[in-house]
């Protein structure tokens, strides 16, 4: 346990909660589970709009009851507004942050995000305040649990899209080429490729030889399958690009399709939900037994909270590596 945790005895009694980074589904019913837990616990609550923006403009709100978050759980994005704000970094704008706080008396602070949003709250804990941060971004790319908040809901999206493209796919007997969203991590890429059994999965760590994935779709035409669907994690590559070499170097038709920021939206799945809802809940009570700067996830589908530095440290293949069931399923 950090020195930063061991110093977070003093009880909590009001907190500010706030959603920062890519918005994604679970986010509404996160913030639901932390403002009832926490005023369950007789705490006064406050909420702040637009991320870190919105902690160091001061655009920080009291909760006056649980009806503030009422019929929201199924609701996606997040009510509170997201954001990023790269000047974070700067210790002076910290500063104005933890003056904001001062102000009205908050001494704890629950964020909801990704890995940037834990950076800051490393930043903040170190400067007296204690932190809880809980995550969630559909990209799946944070270490320390095992699923995050919007991953699912995600995943579905792209499922039922690829659903649909494979049907014009198949009726007209070409190639598709799939973006997907995940930054540097492959996960909705993968577990996407494993859930629609699809011919090919290219992501930054399980990259095709483009000789082989170029051969793998010749000897498609030659066994007359004469359509094929292909994932490719975002940022990796230029589909379009890709899409006209297929067509040179293979006979397939071929189309690039980028799914985009449909992917962050829509109603949050139920496994979403109630993994937002055991996450916020947890937030406060480690709160309440003392522990500061720190992060909660599920892991072995165990709720659990550790160090963010720990958390920060991390590397991603800790993780379930399902790459070798598509090498398998191929």
């Amino acid at each position: 346990m950090s020195e930063i945790t061991k110093k977070a005895t003093k009880p909590v009694k009001s907190i500010a909660v706030l959603t920062s980074g890519g918005d994604a589904p679970g986010m509404n019913a996160c913030l639901r589970a932390v403002v009832r837990s926490a005023l369950k616990h007789g705490l006064e609550v406050f909420f702040v709009n637009d991320g870190y923006r919105g902690l160091v403009e001061g655009d920080i709100h009291p909760v006056i009851d649980r009806n503030f978050v009422k019929d929201i759980i199924n609701r996606g994005g997040t009510i509170i507004q997201s954001g990023r704000l790269p000047e974070f970094a700067k210790p002076e704008i910290q500063k104005k942050a933890i003056q904001q706080l001062k102000r009205r008396n908050i001494d704890s602070l629950v964020a909801i995000g990704g890995d940037g949003t834990y950076r800051g709250l490393l930043a903040l804990s170190k400067l007296g305040v204690k932190c809880i941060g809980l995550p969630a971004t559909i990209d799946n790319d944070i270490a320390s649990t095992d699923y995050t908040i919007g991953f699912d809901t995600c995943l579905n999206t792209i499922c039922d899209c690829v659903d649909k493209i494979r049907d014009t796919s198949s009726s007209h007997q070409r190639c598709s080429l799939i973006e997907v969203m995940g930054r540097h991590c492959g996960d909705l890429a993968v577990f996407a490729g494993i859930a629609e059994g699809v011919e090919a999965v290219i992501t930054y760590d399980y990259k095709i030889p483009e000789d082989e994935f170029m051969n793998d779709l010749r000897e498609l035409e030659k066994k007359k399958k004469h359509h094929a669907i292909v994932l490719v994690s975002e940022n990796l590559l230029d589909i379009h690009e890709l899409a006209k070499k297929v067509e040179r170097e293979t006979g397939f038709e071929c189309k690039a399709e980028v799914l985009g920021r449909l992917q962050r939206g829509g109603k949050p799945s139920a496994f979403d939900r109630i993994l937002a809802s055991k996450l916020g809940n947890h937030a406060i009570e480690t709160l309440l037994a003392g522990r500061s700067c720190r992060v909660c996830g599920v892991i072995h589908n165990v709720v659990e909270d550790i160090d963010i530095d720990e958390a920060l440290a991390m590397p991603r293949d800790r993780k379930e590596n399902l790459t070798k069931l598509l090498d398998i399923l191929r």
